[in-house]
C-alpha cells in the first residue's frame, strides 16, 4: 500500500509536468513583464549595456531553477566565476543588498550608479549568503562563500584561497593589495573558549591575503596573545595586526 502512494505520487508529479509543458506559451509582453519585474526602471539601461549584470541577475532570480540543473557546487562554481569579473554597478543593478543596507536590492540608483558608490555586496543564497568585495581602486574582487555546514570559502580574483581554514563570513581590504578574514583560532590556545556565531570560537586567527603576489598567511596569536576581533592596519611599508577594536598599537606579523 505504502509502495502503491508512492507510485501514484510520482505518477502526479510527471502528469503536472507534461500537463504544464503542454499549455501554450504566454504572451511576450506577459513573459517579459514577469521575468523583470523586480528590476528597478533605472537599472535596464545598465542590464542591456552589461553582459555580467545580466547574468548576475537571472542567475539571482531564478537559482532554483540553475540548481536544478546543475546541482549545489556547481551553481557556486559558476556563479564565483561571474563575480570575478564584475564591477559594482554590475551588482547592484543585479539586486544584490549592498554595504550600506544588506537586508535588500539598491532602491538608490541615483546613488548606486555612480563610481565606487559601495565596497561590497551581499547575496543570499540556499544555505547562507556570499560576500563580494572589491578593492578601494576596483583592481581586486575577494568573493566569500558561507554556509552553515561548511563556513566560509574564499576566492579573490576567481582563484580559491585558503582551502581548508575556516573562515568567516566577512572579510575586509587593507588597501588595494592586502585583503583579511578572521578565521578560526587554535583549538589549544590557552584562552580559546566556544561560543554562538559563525566561527564558534572566542579566539581568532586572521588569513592575509597579498594580491600583489597571489599568496596567503594564516597569523595564529601566540599563547600570551588574546586575539578576539584581529584585524590589521597598514603604517607606511609596514602592516601590524592588532588583537581587537581596542588595540591601538599592534605587532609586525
Amino acid at each position: 500500500m505504502i509502495g502503491g502512494a508512492v507510485g501514484r505520487g510520482e505518477k502526479t508529479r510527471e502528469e503536472r509536468i507534461v500537463r504544464a509543458l503542454r499549455q501554450p506559451p504566454e504572451e511576450l509582453e506577459v513573459r517579459g513583464a514577469r521575468r523583470w519585474r523586480g528590476v528597478d526602471e533605472q537599472w535596464k539601461s545598465w542590464l542591456r549595456g552589461s553582459a555580467t549584470a545580466l547574468e548576475l541577475y537571472t542567475r539571482r532570480q531564478e537559482a532554483d531553477e540553475y540548481r536544478h540543473l546543475l546541482g549545489d557546487d556547481a551553481y557556486r562554481d559558476q556563479l564565483i566565476e561571474v563575480l570575478s569579473r564584475a564591477v559594482p554597478r554590475d551588482c547592484a543593478a543585479a539586486g544584490f543588498g549592498c554595504a550600506q543596507r544588506i537586508d535588500r536590492p539598491c532602491r538608490q540608483p541615483a546613488v548606486c550608479a555612480r563610481d565606487r558608490p559601495c565596497h561590497a555586496y551581499y547575496l543570499e543564497h540556499g544555505t547562507g549568503h556570499v560576500w563580494i568585495d572589491f578593492s578601494p581602486a576596483g583592481r581586486h574582487r575577494a568573493v566569500l562563500w558561507w554556509d552553515r555546514a561548511n563556513a566560509g570559502r574564499l576566492w579573490v580574483d576567481g582563484q580559491p584561497v585558503g582551502d581548508g581554514i575556516v573562515l568567516d563570513s566577512v572579510g575586509r581590504w587593507v588597501d588595494d593589495r592586502f585583503y583579511t578574514v578572521q578565521a578560526a583560532g587554535p583549538d589549544d590556545h590557552p584562552a580559546q573558549e566556544w561560543e554562538m556565531g559563525g566561527l564558534g570560537r572566542r579566539i581568532r586567527s586572521l588569513l592575509l591575503y597579498d594580491a600583489g603576489h597571489a599568496s596567503a598567511r594564516l597569523l595564529v596569536p601566540a599563547a600570551g596573545e588574546s586575539w578576539t576581533d584581529p584585524w590589521v592596519s597598514r603604517d607606511g611599508g609596514s602592516l601590524r595586526v592588532h588583537a581587537d577594536g581596542d588595540d591601538a598599537i599592534g605587532r609586525t606579523p
